[in-house]
């Protein structure tokens, strides 16, 4: 840098470089590069469980295979097989881009002139105590690394000279691990299961607004493939997102920094590293979500399982009142090995880990049904069980009541109940009238002008969807009654009550419950020189007046104006003696 033959300028030049560098190496605390070796130890053991937790899924499906009786399970063999091969290729995958990186930091460390030959596990001065094999990382002791604030090196061998567009091993590993993330989930979401063909033609996502947006892209990829999205949709969008990162950032105010070169732009040595385990970490975490993905379309131990259902099962009706129970349990089947069942004296082939039984019900109190089901171990032998049901026998019939009367008013809410009896649901459908739900009752209100109207009750069981007619029940249509009248508490007829100033329109020995509006009224006395007149049920000052000056046992006569739920305008003349 500072040889004979350049110029005094370019020796200062030089000496200003080294200078340079030297206050950027002084900027990098020994705190700081300690805490980059921690972070990168860490990565490296977790890196180890994950290797462990994905090779135990392809151990798990290897000993099945080892102990599946060929002759009795041969479909069985067939598709743990077929996983096999599935779960083999993705090792291999991974193991490709794990023993890139490996080869990456191991030439960042040799150029940075640290010792990387000699492997001595567990020693505290020696930087290689592990050999990388397979899909394992090779195990390193940063802490041993003299050059941890080495950065010329890092950026030399992964970014090049220009950060937007690295040219160096840093776009190699880029691209080979996008190009991992494309072969893995091709692998994971591409076979054969039955006649059906599953495939799948990633294309290459590394730009997205946030989290929403790529998740949203990675959807109408798989959405546009011939993926199978009912089992596999899940997984292949979490391995899918998991691998991805921003390709493009702005970075100190630079747009368009490459995110190689946003990683490893001035980057000391060991923070290179701990970047480069980081990917690794995310290579055999999406190597175990695949591989236990896999091996959950298989089953292990004595019995084979590889689809599980949601099941409930309690008594299929019950009345106002009871306490019922229900047994809610998962059930796990093997869909290569299909239960038989056995009821009446024949046996059949079960579907979807289940024997359905289709049988008339006779007469009498209850029907108990039994039988036996069989399904084989792995060895070919069956286990039997027998099962049993128990049918309670009901009488259909309907009744409908009106708890307030037995006719339907106009323009009133009338309340119906209907039960259908031997049916868990019941459907009532008027003619001439409308129903609507309320609660455990329905409200009705009369439609028709004519006279009558009608209400059809239907019984439905909801188990088997059936629907039978029970009876169609015929009303009468009516006016509302005319309410009583009531001056303060004294009715019709009785004595006005000294000081009270509110009518009450209402009935009085009727269940009905119909709120009446009282519009217009005028009171008059036999000897008064006029009327008073006025609005809504509180009489006036003026008409109290009136009362207080007629003379004891005159008649205070009220002409009124009034309308109830049904809309109908009524007048009605009625009378109190002072």
């Amino acid at each position: 840098m500072a040889g004979g033959k350049e110029t005094p300028r370019q020796k200062m030049i030089g000496m200003m470089y080294l200078v340079l560098t030297a206050l950027l190496a002084l900027n990098v605390s020994k705190t700081i590069l300690d805490a980059f070796v921690a972070i990168e130890d860490n990565i490296q053991k977790s890196n180890g469980m994950q290797v462990d937790r994905g090779s135990e899924f392809i151990s798990d499906v290897s000993a099945e295979i080892a102990t599946t009786n060929a002759k009795e399970n041969a479909e069985k063999l067939r598709k743990l097989k077929k996983v096999m091969k599935q779960m083999q290729q993705v090792d291999k995958l991974s193991a490709s881009v794990i023993r890139e990186i490996d080869e990456v930091k191991m030439e960042l460390l040799k150029e940075s002139g640290e010792e990387v030959s000699a492997f001595k596990p567990e020693d505290k001065e020696t930087i290689m105590w592990e050999k990388g094999s397979g899909c394992k990382p090779a195990r390193m002791n940063l802490m041993a690394v003299e050059a941890k604030d080495q950065y010329d090196i890092p950026m030399h061998i992964l970014i090049g000279d220009d950060i937007k567009n690295p040219t160096a091993k840093g776009k190699q590993i880029w691209d080979d691990y996008n190009g991992f993330r494309s072969k893995l989930i091709q692998t994971v979401g591409t076979y054969q299961e039955g006649n059906k063909h599953y495939s799948i033609n990633p294309k290459a996502i590394n730009a997205f607004k946030n989290n929403q947006d790529l998740r949203k892209q990675v959807q109408v990829m798989l959405k546009s493939s011939k993926a199978n999205l009912r089992d596999d949709e899940e997984i292949l969008s979490s391995i899918y997102m998991n691998l991805t990162k921003q390709e493009r950032v702005t970075q100190n105010d630079l747009e368009g920094v490459h995110w190689i070169g946003k990683t490893f732009d001035h980057a000391p040595l060991v923070a290179a590293l701990a970047s480069l385990s980081s990917m690794q970490q995310d290579v055999l975490s999406a190597r175990a979500l695949a591989l236990s993905h896999l091996k959950s379309k298989v089953s292990t131990g004595e019995y084979s399982f590889n689809s599980i259902v949601g099941l409930a099962y309690g008594p299929s009706f019950a009345n106002t009142g009871d306490e019922v129970e229900l047994n809610v349990m998962m059930a796990a089947f093997d869909s290569d090995n299909q239960p038989t069942v056995n009821y009446n004296g024949t046996s059949f082939k079960g579907t979807g880990g289940k024997g359905v039984i289709k049988t008339k019900i006779g007469t009498g109190s209850e029907q108990v049904m039994t039988g036996t089901v069989s399904i084989k171990n792995k060895s070919g032998l069956v286990k039997t069980e027998n099962w049993s049901h128990t049918i309670k026998i009901v009488k259909p019939q309907g009744t409908i009541s009106l708890p307030q009367l037995n006719v339907l008013y106009k323009g009133y809410t009338n309340i119906v109940e209907g039960v259908a009896s031997g049916y868990d649901q019941t459907i009532l459908t008027g003619n001439g009238i409308s129903l609507t739900k309320s609660g455990n009752q329905q409200i009705a209100k009369v439609t028709t002008s004519g006279k009558t109207a009608s209400i059809d009750i239907y019984g439905v069981n909801s188990l088997s969807k059936k629907k039978v007619k029970l009876g169609t029940y015929s009303f009468r249509i009516m006016t509302l009654p005319d309410p009583d009248f009531f001056f303060g508490a004294s009715e019709a007829g009785g004595k006005v009550p000294p000081g009270e100033t509110r009518f009450f329109i209402r009935y009085k020995n009727s269940p009905l419950d119909a709120k009446f509006d009282m519009l217009n009224w005028e009171a008059s006395t036999n000897n008064s020189p006029r009327p008073e007149k006025g609005k809504g049920n509180q009489i006036s000052p003026d008409c109290l007046k009136l009362i207080r000056q007629a003379s004891p046992g005159s008649i205070i006569t009220f002409r009124i104006d009034y309308m109830g739920p049904d809309k109908i305008l009524r007048k009605k003349m009625v009378s109190f003696v002072k």
